[in-house]
């Protein structure tokens, strides 16, 4: 999947027993805990690297799964995955477990990829940084047993479809994963999520599959990339969407001769750029074409309905050109979430459920000094049940308290937020988490900091200079931040979406 940059210039047998020995005495190996994701799941992709919560954004548009984009190396040669090759975000609790563990709570879950078009145009790709396949698999173990979480997903495009010796240690790696799960009684799936002809996967998309076949890898869903294109032919994006999958269907039943129609098709997975894509107004996906997709994958039986990506589902940019940040076209904010959502199947509503706001929803505080807001709650269906309340989001040098900390549904709890001398201004999500025996919610407060430290104590911007994720420079009066690998990208003219994050003026 692609992470949009200026100009489009960076836009896609058993193992032997020492093997498994070395994999398992890398993590302990808890027992089962995690819940299996349901049979056909809408689970559109989450741009991590925007500092906004997959919580809060799961419950503000009715997403309950998510795909995480992307965990990679942050330099070529490693064998350590970072979250957008951030050192700053390490696979850990501390990157996202609280988001994730309050997705969980509400029956959903986080499906956790690596790779995306700047790893694999950079060799950060974890499979094709590292030569180690038990370190690869050990990282994708890591991955699971730190956020408890049953489906990885490998987005293979561009550069690393042509790396054989990366593709044939990834499915090496993978298989390594699978019989360590098996022995403990622990279940995953591992997707691929590739780029697509309108006819089916390319040759080398094929290739993958193949290499993990050769490797006795299980491929539980192949995951099409319906969109980009770049042909300079018409499409009506929803018939290019049917045929793409057929011709993956016809693939699979060659790979899988075994398998059962209703097999394959539980195989097939399918992720859209909703608006406008990366080539241009003549690839766009309308809301029309949107219901028309979900209406053929019911009938199919499709696997996964996926789209690019959850911070693009706005009309905040009709008549533009693709961005991250909205579609290109007119809609009402999670249109496209609202049409996908119901495919999501196989879940139970809790009986006793409830609802939290934030009142006021948005709020400024001076560097030094507090303010307040209201969490109230409510019952939505059964009975009042205690509610849990945490915050999460917070930036560094400001801090919350919520007072009660725990409330019965259908009661309130005062939030405080206090912002230190050393806070940075600028504006940021805090998350309020309720959870209950059965529930979870979340609410947001969107917080302006002024008055906060703006000093320039990074290094100066060098243009000869290679930067990995979360390194920052100074340059022309501001402080910046890396969202990922770059280099000679000057900070200041990559815009707000460029792999430059701007952390104000100094």
């Amino acid at each position: 999947m692609r992470r949009l940059r200026p100009l489009r210039s960076a836009l896609t047998a058993a193992v032997t027993a020492v093997a498994a020995l070395g994999l398992a005495a890398t993590t302990a190996a808890p027992a089962q805990a995690a819940t299996p994701l349901p049979a056909h799941v809408f689970a559109p992709y989450f741009e991590a690297w925007t500092g906004e919560s997959p919580a809060a954004l799961s419950a503000q548009s009715g997403a309950k799964h998510l795909t995480m984009a992307f965990l990679q190396t942050a330099a070529k040669g490693s064998c350590t995955a970072y979250w957008n090759g951030d050192t700053g975000t390490p696979v850990a609790a501390s990157s996202f477990g609280a988001d994730i563990k309050t997705i969980q709570s509400r029956g959903g879950d986080v499906i956790p990829s690596f790779g995306g078009y700047t790893a694999d145009t950079t060799g950060t790709e974890i499979a094709d940084s590292c030569t180690d396949v038990n370190q690869i698999a050990a990282v994708y173990q890591k991955v699971i047993t730190t956020y408890d979480v049953t489906r990885l997903d490998m987005d293979i495009e561009v550069d690393s479809l042509d790396n054989t010796a990366g593709i044939d240690r990834r499915n090496k790696a993978i298989k390594v994963l699978q019989d360590w799960a098996a022995a403990n009684g622990r279940k995953i799936e591992v997707s691929y999520t590739l780029p697509t002809t309108t006819r089916g996967l390319a040759a080398s998309g094929l290739n993958v599959l193949k290499n993990a076949v050769a490797n006795g890898a299980r491929v539980d869903v192949v995951n099409l990339m319906t969109f980009d294109y770049y042909d300079n032919a018409a499409h009506d994006m929803a018939a290019d969407t049917k045929t793409a999958a057929q011709g993956l269907y016809d693939q699979l039943a060659k790979l899988y001769p075994a398998k059962t129609p209703a097999q394959l098709w539980g195989s097939v997975g399918i992720t859209e750029m909703i608006g406008v894509d990366d080539f241009g107004p003549a690839e766009t996906l309308s809301l029309a074409n949107a219901r028309t997709v979900y209406d053929w994958a019911v009938s199919k039986g499709v696997n996964t309905l996926s789209f690019w990506a959850l911070q693009r589902d706005n009309g905040g940019c009709p008549g533009g050109a693709a961005a991250d940040n909205c579609s290109g076209i007119q809609q009402n904010t999670w249109d496209f979430s609202h049409v996908f959502a119901p495919f999501t199947s196989g879940t139970t509503a809790p009986a006793d459920d409830f609802s939290v706001a934030v009142t006021p929803a948005a709020a400024t505080v001076a560097a030094g000094a507090s303010t307040t807001a209201t969490v109230s709650t409510a019952v939505t269906a059964g009975t009042a049940k205690p509610v849990n309340l945490t915050v999460s989001g917070l930036p560094a040098g400001v801090t919350a308290s919520l007072s009660p900390a725990s409330v019965t549904a259908g009661g309130s709890s005062t939030l405080t937020v206090a912002a230190t001398a050393a806070a940075v201004s600028g504006t940021y999500q805090i998350v309020v988490n309720g959870a209950s025996a059965s529930a979870g919610h979340a609410a947001v407060l969107t917080l302006t900091v002024t008055g906060g430290t703006t000093a320039c104590t990074a290094a100066p911007w060098v243009t000869s200079s290679v930067y990995t994720g979360g390194q920052q420079v100074a340059h022309k009066g501001h402080n910046w931040k890396a969202k990922w690998w770059t280099t000679g990208e000057e900070p200041g003219t990559t815009g707000q979406w460029g792999v430059w994050q701007d952390l104000g003026a100094c």
